[in-house]
């Protein structure tokens, strides 16, 4: 699996290397350091024992709500966003650092409750509320993507744990009836996006410039791609945010379609090395977390890629080890760091 995460950031210095048209700076370098320190933290997380980390998970859920209460009172603002805490030594984005953190929350809940337990109104308010604090406070952000990615995150491990189905159909049907005044609710530039998801020729030169620069780009690499450094969309600066959150346009109009399988076959693969986890885990905490851990990396990479695919509106969300970024490269580590350590207790034998 570290020779599997290796490649794949690997991969994505030689698509950040063309789009910076053939500089190794301003994005390659940075990422490469980025990866080997996140790289050497997720090991030495993996070092930790199941118990240990159960035993901080509250204490860290609650720090990180304190720290998005503090984003809100004392954070930078960037991009019309206010997401990140400046401490000087570092700039910390608290909500990134929730979507592990929801998913360890969660898990130490239901770990708590004996299974017949999960059926009832007890073991459902609390996992609400352990949602929807942190889901509120970065949707005030705003930053519609992250706090849908920490709600499903969070759903997830609550679907897992054995709540009734009835209670989803019944959630989903009470979205559905409260979308209108969702819609009503939301800033002017989320509104449009959803309209523009809807009809990106609506804006060619405008909102949809994004979204429709970036399918003409996927679909002009065909195949086999144009070649490495061949790009025209990035390199002539059609593709807006080539090297972040379409960075995968970027990759397919080089690779084409079979860099583009060959990449989403190494992400399932990493995907399915953490289901492979939680299904060996002894414990239930190890099997919530494992499973919903793995669920946090499927969701990164199935919303960029129908985002840059024009299946779904345009939230901000990077390709894991690949968009150029230091906080989702952090949190994709996080999660695998925790994966490891799961794993190891298994081969510990207990």
């Amino acid at each position: 699996m570290l020779a599997l995460i290796t490649a794949i950031c690997g991969f994505g210095l030689l698509v950040l290397y063309s789009a910076a048209n053939a500089n190794v700076r301003p994005w390659a370098f940075s990422q490469g350091w980025h990866f080997l320190l996140f790289l050497c933290g997720a090991i030495w997380l993996s070092r930790f024992r199941e118990e240990e980390i159960k035993s901080v998970a509250l204490p860290i859920y609650v720090i990180l709500v304190l720290l998005l209460i503090g984003v809100e009172a004392l954070g930078a603002v960037g991009g019309g966003s206010r997401r990140w805490l400046d401490l000087k030594i570092i700039r910390l984005q608290p909500s990134e650092l929730m979507k592990p953190g929801i998913v360890l929350a969660l898990a130490w809940f239901y770990d708590l409750l004996p299974v017949g337990e999960t059926r009832r109104w007890s073991a459902i308010w609390p996992a609400a509320v352990l949602i929807g604090v942190p889901f509120a406070l970065v949707m005030v952000q705003p930053d519609l993507g992250t706090a849908l990615m920490i709600a499903f995150g969070g759903l997830a491990v609550v679907f897992l744990a054995g709540v009734p189905l009835r209670l989803f159909a019944g959630g989903l049907l009470a979205v559905a009836g409260l979308t209108p005044i969702a819609l009503h609710m939301m800033h002017d530039y989320q509104r449009r996006r959803i309209e523009i998801f809807l009809n990106p020729e609506s804006d060619p030169l405008g909102s949809g410039y994004h979204i429709i620069q970036s399918k003409i780009a996927i679909g002009s690499g065909g195949i086999a791609g144009k070649g490495f450094l061949a790009g025209t969309q990035s390199h002539l600066d059609y593709l807006p945010e080539g090297h972040t959150d379409f960075v995968f346009a970027t990759m397919a109009e080089e690779w084409g379609l079979i860099g583009g399988i060959g990449i989403i076959i190494a992400y399932l693969f990493v995907i399915r090395w953490g289901m492979l986890v939680a299904g060996r885990a002894k414990t239930r905490f190890g099997r919530l977390a494992a499973a919903g851990l793995s669920t946090t990396i499927f969701l990164y990479v199935a919303i960029n890629l129908a985002m840059v695919m024009g299946l779904a509106p345009v939230v901000g969300i990077p390709l894991p080890l690949v968009s150029f970024g230091g906080s989702a490269m952090m949190t994709v580590l996080i999660c695998l760091g925790v994966l490891m350590a799961i794993d190891r207790q298994h081969h510990r034998g207990g």
